[in-house]
């Protein structure tokens, strides 16, 4: 199981990076914040759904703002 486990995450990561190519800077900025806030997330609730959803739509709402270009 583990010997298949490795490379099919790397595959879909490798995906998911070269979805992120035609993304804006605040697209970007919005989706790494929302991955920043699922981790932190799980790591404050011990990994609970809860903690990790909120964290991702907090860290995702953080990142948006972040990412805002100022005219």
């Amino acid at each position: 199981m583990n010997r298949c486990t490795r490379p099919a995450a790397a595959t879909v990561l490798l995906l998911l990076l070269g979805a992120c190519s035609g993304m804006s800077s605040q697209d970007r900025s919005t989706a790494v914040g929302a991955g920043a806030g699922a981790i932190g997330g799980a790591v404050l609730t011990g990994g609970s759904a809860a903690g990790v959803i909120g964290g991702a739509a907090v860290g995702g709402v953080i990142g948006h703002e972040v990412g805002k270009d100022s005219k």
